[in-house]
């Protein structure tokens, strides 16, 4: 069952005390346990317009060297979810090979789950910050969404498929030429529990300078 939003603390205003430091068992159980739910085990109910909200406004706590937030994000949800699939089918229509199953397919994209948000990646032009240090701050953003999903309630997954690296798909979705997706975050309720993946070894990733 998620939890309501009044148990998401204000938001701070500026020079307000950050209370970063701060002991948490929970914190740590959750992100020692977190796991990505498939797709196909996202069901209803999905987060309401409000929840997708305060999620993202947890999202956007992310370190953005600049302060110049080189991202913004495009909820999918309701009925938009069949618009959106419909304007990435119309944008491969003509594609050799295409059929009817295949555009059914990609009509459907959005309805797999309650709810999507996508993370667009718009880096600006800025000497002291390098667009590579933007990217990676859109990529904190997608995991810190996910996460803050969990943390209500829900669950989700972060993926990009063909449709974040296609310029027509993303013309479709209304990403700029200078912009970039940086993950389709699907959300919902989880209809089977997650289990364990085989995971990299941090251990033997780990080296001392």
């Amino acid at each position: 069952m998620p939890l309501p939003l009044s148990a998401i603390p204000p938001r701070l205003n500026d020079n307000d005390p950050a209370n970063a430091v701060c002991e948490s068992a929970e914190t740590l159980a959750l992100l020692a346990r977190r796991r990505s739910s498939k797709l196909m085990h996202l069901t209803e109910p999905g987060p309401t317009s409000a929840e997708i909200d305060a999620l993202i406004e947890l999202a956007a706590r992310v370190p953005d060297h600049g302060k110049i937030g080189p991202w913004r994000f495009v909820a999918i949800e309701g009925d938009a979810r069949a618009r959106a699939g419909a304007a990435l089918a119309e944008a491969i229509k003509t594609d050799e090979g295409v059929d009817e199953n295949r555009l059914g397919f990609v009509r459907d994209t959005f309805l797999r789950a309650p709810a999507c948000v996508m993370v667009v990646s718009a880096p600006q032009p800025n000497k002291k910050v390098p667009e590579w240090e933007q990217q990676l701050s859109a990529g904190a953003v997608c995991y810190n969404l996910l996460l803050a999903a969990h943390a209500l309630g829900y669950a989700g997954c972060w993926l990009t498929e063909w449709q974040a690296f296609d310029q027509r798909a993303a013309k479709a979705l209304g990403v700029g030429e200078s912009e970039r997706i940086a993950g389709f975050l699907y959300l919902g309720s989880p209809s089977q529990a997650a289990t364990e993946r085989t995971r990299a070894d941090a251990k033997a990733r780990i080296s001392r300078f």
